[in-house]
């Protein structure tokens, strides 16, 4: 069944609809009626701990949605972004109400729109749906009905299935292209243009060799990310895990997917340039893969020269290599500084176990950040580029049409055993360059966010890049939103000529919603980042309780360093105070009329008389002097005096509201300072109870206990690990052979009866020994069972002694 996007109906139904005209009135987006008229009494559906929940998208441009669970519809509203002042976020009410065409029978933990903004996805863990935002108008309540498609039924929305959804993303190339990670280790790309029900690529992920056992986190897919726009990047998928370690798979490209021209004629020039021409024969048959591999899958390589001129983007077509299967490239790890470094995976570094992961492209660097559930954020940077690696002699399963066209690939991913050599700063170009090894990390920082306690199995996080400033990442938890400014990028730094040192990361509180010591379980169900070409940016949120808030986040003085001059801070302060001054009268005038000198008269002036002509003279000279000082000075001051007389005033009557404040606030302080002495007074009497109680306690025997050794410590470790994540793996295996047993009874009792009713009551020997190996299988299978129960309950007890014991 093939879905077609009619472009005309989309634009006419956009320009339709794009802004409300009718009856429309611009609130600022926190007092919009959809969330201040919140049901009263109603409990939110969207509690569970297993994964985050996001109700809110944007669309990009000028629309935000928001899922409504109590009466399982879609808001779409339409704002404005720095209206009327540069800081405000308004928004037109009503709203755009759209519904499902379709009941949704599970619950949406979050929605995300694609790249063009035609379809929202709304996903839950035990199901998955896609919204196509442009349908019919409906009479009832004013809304508009949308069709609704259901995306891998058979997999994930069966009622007897085990696989969970741990996570959906739209790719970055493809409008119809959903990505999904399950609880099976499997990694699925649906094309929802062709297939809605069976996968256009599967990617089953074996991270450990059969056989060689390490420990059930290190088996537990928990988040993936696709790359960015960057060299292979862009063609690669990582996957993180619950130990915290990190593959990649290189190349995965859905079919019919675009890409830009150059980016594709840089990656087959490289490959020309470092790989065909190494000395290292592995790196030439990786290059020769890879060139086949580009060729076949953009055709317009192997007429580069003629087409070239004319292309700006072009179209991957369906193709994998039959003879070899993508390798799952990891674990990738840290990098060494010359010595023997800690190759151990980053999950010994942390305690609990991994739960997001972020990729992010900031200029040149790609940065990698892991969450755990301990609070701590690993901040790493690939040091090395990336490479497609395949395992030749592992074919593909491919599906194809009658026309000989692939239309579906499943493969099997392996990771290649003991192929990754100890990785240096120091070590040659040659000896890294197209030999088949996952690049390195290099640890940028560690960040603790220092959450609240919380029990079971620690808190869950979500990190979100800006898109305004990708160098900031906003990371949501239970106790709120947390802001985290990259100042160090290691390539982007050394491409600007900047050879500072690394600095540290810097960690903002956005938001707080903790209480108190320990943790409840997370208070908002909604996050979206805003921003608008003039540099302005936002962040939305919206609690469980339909509160939604608006924050102006600072963008343009986040990055810049800080200097601190201690030698020049008193001169500093000393200017500050002289312009704070108001400057009410001139200092030319506040320092008098200048000093008039008279001018030397000779002895016989005396005797000269005032009527003469030289007595005249003389005074005409006095005068003349005393008018161009005293009485210009006079005027002076009279013209000073008279225009400054309003702006004195507007003085003092500013001096004379702040020194009514000051009043004021004296007033305020001299009422709480009795409270104050109070709190002070109970706080010491606090604090002499617990002195007691700690000189109480640690007369008590089992204060004085021996701490743990180190092997004591590692057990423990693993003990948590065990009851965290391994025990619920037993459970799931267990669960899934279960239904593998209900469904070979259930077919082997088909079976028998349409044999029986085709036989006729004659039995055939063949038929015996079909259904006695079948029995002697669902023995086997029952066995199996019954041991991994009595291993669970072993488990369990040895738990429940550990705890008591404590």
């Amino acid at each position: 069944m093939r879905f077609n996007f009619d472009l005309s109906e989309t634009k006419t139904e956009q320009e339709r609809s794009s802004t409300p005209k009718n009856d429309v009135e611009w609130v600022p987006l926190k007092n919009h009626p959809v969330f201040t008229s919140a049901p009263t009494g109603s409990a939110p559906r969207f509690t569970s701990d297993r994964a985050p929940t996001n109700l809110l998208a944007w669309d990009g441009a000028s629309r935000l949605y928001f899922w409504d669970s109590d009466d399982l519809c879609l808001h779409r509203i339409s704002i404005r972004l720095g209206e009327p002042e540069p800081t405000s976020v308004l928004a037109a009410s009503p709203s755009k109400v759209l519904r499902p065409d379709v009941g949704i029978n599970f619950d949406v933990d979050r929605i995300s729109i694609n790249r063009n903004g035609s379809a929202m996805l709304l996903a839950g863990t035990d199901g998955l749906c896609v919204m196509y935002l442009y349908g019919r108008a409906s009479s009832k309540e004013n809304s508009v009905i949308c069709r609704t498609v259901s995306v891998g039924s058979n997999i994930y929305s069966d009622g007897s299935s085990v696989i969970r959804v741990l996570q959906v993303l739209w790719h970055p190339y493809s409008d119809t292209h959903l990505g999904i990670l399950s609880s099976d280790s499997v990694f699925r790309l649906f094309d929802l243009s062709s297939d809605l029900i069976q996968p256009e690529q599967e990617y089953y992920l074996q991270p450990v060799e059969p056989g060689r056992h390490r420990n059930a986190t290190s088996i537990c897919p928990v988040d993936f990310m696709f790359g960015g726009e960057h060299l292979w990047d862009r063609f690669s998928v990582f996957v993180l895990f619950s130990d915290g370690s990190i593959y990649i798979l290189c190349p995965v490209v859905p079919f019919g997917s675009v890409y830009k021209w150059e980016s594709v004629i840089e990656l087959h020039s490289d490959v020309h340039t470092f790989g065909l021409k190494s000395a290292n024969s592995a790196a030439v048959s990786n290059s020769n893969l890879a060139i086949s591999w580009l060729e076949a899958t953009f055709p317009e390589l192997a007429h580069q020269a003629s087409a070239g001129a004319d292309l700006s983007a072009i179209k991957a077509h369906p193709f994998a290599l039959f003879d070899a299967s993508l390798s799952l490239q990891g674990p990738l790890r840290k990098m060494s500084h010359g010595e023997d470094g800690d190759l151990a995976i980053r999950g010994a570094e942390s305690e609990g176990r991994a739960v997001s992961f972020l990729y992010n492209i900031v200029s040149k660097d790609s940065i990698l950040v892991t969450a755990w559930s301990g609070g701590q954020l690993h901040i790493d940077a690939l040091a090395d580029e990336i490479q497609p690696v395949w395992n030749v002699g592992c074919p593909p399963r491919v599906r194809v049409d009658l026309h000989d066209r692939i239309l579906g690939v499943a493969m099997i991913c392996e990771s290649i055993p003991d192929t990754h050599p100890i990785v240096k700063l120091d070590q040659p170009l040659d000896l890294t360059v197209w030999l088949g090894h996952p690049p390195p990390l290099l640890r940028l920082a560690i960040v603790d966010l220092a959450l609240p306690t919380k029990s079971g199995n620690g808190s869950l996080i979500t990190m979100f890049a800006d898109p305004l400033m990708p160098e900031r990442i906003f990371s949501i938890h239970e106790g709120g939103i947390d802001s985290v400014v990259l100042h160090f990028l290691p390539f982007t730094n050394r491409m600007g000529g900047q050879n500072e040192t690394s600095r540290t990361p810097s960690v903002y509180p956005v938001l707080s919603t903790c209480q108190g010591e320990t943790s409840s379980p997370s208070t908002l169900c909604g996050f979206v980042s805003l921003s608008d070409s003039f540099g302005y940016s936002w962040i939305v949120g919206l609690t469980i309780s339909r509160e939604c808030f608006v924050l102006e986040m600072k963008t343009w003085n986040l990055l810049l360093p800080i200097h601190v001059d201690t030698e020049n801070k008193s001169t500093l302060s000393e200017e500050l105070e002289e312009r704070e001054m108001p400057n009410i009268i001139s200092k030319v005038l506040l320092s008098g009329p200048k000093v008039l000198f008279l001018p030397q008269s000779s002895p016989n002036m005396h005797s000269v008389a005032a009527d003469s002509i030289e007595g005249r003279a003389t005074l005409h000279q006095y005068f003349k002097l005393f008018h161009e000082n005293y009485v210009e000075y006079a005027h002076k001051v009279y013209f000073e005096l008279k225009h400054h007389g309003p702006h004195l005033k507007r003085i003092i009557d500013d001096q004379h509201a702040r020194l009514g404040e000051a009043q004021q606030k004296m007033l305020k302080v001299e009422e709480k300072q009795s409270k104050l002495e109070d709190r002070i007074d109970h706080a010491i009497k606090q604090q002499s109870f617990l002195e007691e109680r700690m000189k109480r306690l640690r007369n008590v025997p089992g204060a004085h206990k021996k701490p743990l050794s180190r092997a004591e410590r590692n057990f423990k470790f693993e003990l948590d690990q065990f009851g965290g994540v391994e025990l619920d793996a037993l459970h799931s295996s267990i669960s899934a052979l279960n239904a593998r047993l209900r469904k070979h009874t259930q077919s082997a009792k088909g079976n028998a009866s349409n044999q029986q009713r085709l036989i006729s009551g004659r039995k055939s020997n063949v038929l015996d020994s079909q259904i006695s190996t079948l029995k002697a299988s669902l023995e086997q299978l029952s066995l199996v069972n019954s041991e991994n129960t009595k291993k669970v309950k072993l488990v369990e007890s040895a738990l429940k002694g550990q705890e008591n014991g404590r």
